[in-house]
């Protein structure tokens, strides 16, 4: 069954929500790599560990954004040569991507393994946490190429309208490390290294199978890997490096957050690390429609057809809203439960609830920012947001978080993220709104 869809007609709000709705289940279900992790390690370790894994966390999203960021290029890129139903460009754009993302995930991974311990005592890691952060780090770190790659897959098929897919792949990686944690945790008793061994094994056996069930079903025009020409290299450079590098300034804005964080000791760590497990799952709703949105966008900025970019980006606001105030509503109800199913320490539940239910109350502005920058993205204007993101993490979030974390104590670092992002979103929204980004032209004839 051929599930890929022609987003240049039909209903936008239908299209959004049908092909959203995979997006958030597959990023729920890769989400549940950490959860499950954080689930075994907070309950068969004890809460130092749990923090180990959450500070070297910040530092394996640091390393992997800047090739995330490149996959984003990826959807904005292949998506309009979908619009334009260009089967030559999709070619070699697909595989112009498969060696840049092969190589830089190669170096990136290399990056992270020798660099490791440097790196988080550079963020203030306790050295009560330091040997099991350093371990987590650098396993994930050799891993870290089929992590890109699974995604990346995922990614070209997002881009051709098919969102379903990618569940097959995820769905694999998550039941193996389901199974493969408490083995390798208590069985081998690993640890925190058995977490990450698991968590790599999983991933690569992802990967290797929607290789495999992409090439046999013909599913997008994968070929045997060839050196690209050098104008599809620098189209990828131009767009993927500011991609790459707004999504590695959103992810050592949160490390920079986590070194905040650490200076108010390990209840406080340990209360964020799982608030933020959380976090990450009530969020998926805003990462699925960006994603979505840009997809959309992007088959429509290919052809021309503004008006209906315009309508994907209102029906994207709204339906975030909505999903958003619920989540705020359920968080607000359930917040310290939620926190225990990760530790049990009284200060750090405490922390950890207080943080969720004011934070909460922000998500729905957070939403508008995710679904606005990517529809701004469909056109190729990643410098712009790269701009929009170092204004929101380094001017805003880093600044307010530290500002109120010293005004109030801890409490301030949930309200200080929160305040950040009320003000991104109006920022956001004001570029959206008046800012040149139309104009963008990525490619500059027919032929490409």
């Amino acid at each position: 069954m051929n599930n890929q869809r022609d987003f240049t007609t039909g209903s936008i709000w239908k299209a959004l929500f049908f092909f959203s709705g995979p997006i958030m289940l597959a990023n729920l279900l890769q989400v549940s790599y950490q959860v499950i992790d954080s689930l075994w390690v907070g309950n068969l370790i004890g809460a130092n560990a749990l923090g180990s894994v959450a500070v070297s966390g910040t530092v394996i999203f640091t390393i992997l954004s800047f090739i995330i960021g490149i996959n984003n290029t990826t959807l904005t890129v292949l998506s309009q040569q979908k619009g334009k139903k260009n089967e030559t460009g999709l070619k070699r754009y697909l595989n112009a991507f498969v060696v840049t993302l092969l190589v830089m995930g190669l170096v990136m991974g290399l990056l992270g393994y020798i660099l490791a311990e440097p790196i988080l005592r550079l963020l203030g890691t306790p050295e009560t946490m330091l040997t099991d952060a350093v371990s987590y780090l650098r396993i994930n770190a050799i891993g870290i190429v089929f992590l890109v790659g699974y995604n990346f897959i995922s990614t070209v098929m997002r881009a051709m309208g098919d969102s379903k897919t990618p569940l097959k792949f995820v769905a694999l990686a998550v039941i193996l490390n389901i199974f493969l944690d408490p083995l390798f945790i208590a069985y081998f008793d690993l640890g925190v290294e058995g977490a990450a061994y698991a968590t790599i094994v999983s991933q690569g056996s992802a990967f290797l199978y929607g290789l495999i069930f992409i090439l046999r079903k013909k599913l997008a025009p994968f070929q045997m890997p060839f050196l690209p020409a050098l104008e599809e290299v620098k189209l990828i450079l131009h767009l993927g490096i500011p991609s790459g590098l707004q999504m590695s300034v959103i992810a050592a804005g949160s490390a920079a957050i986590m070194s905040v964080v650490t200076s108010h000791g390990e209840a406080v760590v340990a209360g964020y690390s799982a608030a933020q497990r959380l976090d990450s799952l009530f969020l998926l709703p805003a990462h699925a429609l960006s994603t979505a949105v840009n997809s959309m966008a992007g088959q429509n900025i290919g052809v021309n057809q503004w008006d209906r970019v315009k309508k994907i980006a209102l029906y994207g606001v709204l339906y975030n809203s909505i999903v958003m105030l619920s989540f705020t509503v359920l968080i607000v109800l359930f917040a310290p439960f939620g926190i225990k199913l990760f530790i049990q320490e009284e200060a750090a539940v405490s922390f950890g609830a207080e943080y969720l239910m004011i934070i909460a109350f922000f998500y729905p502005f957070l939403g508008i920012n995710f679904v606005l920058n990517g529809v701004v993205r469909a056109s190729g204007a990643m410098y712009q947001i790269l701009i929009l993101n170092i204004l929101s993490f380094w001017v805003l979030r880093y600044p307010l978080t530290y500002l109120f974390s010293e005004l109030f104590g801890e409490k301030g670092i949930g309200i200080g993220i929160g305040v950040s992002f009320v003000i991104s979103s109006l920022i956001a929204f004001l570029y959206y709104r008046f800012g040149k980004w139309r104009e963008k032209r990525i490619f500059k004839n027919k032929e490409d």
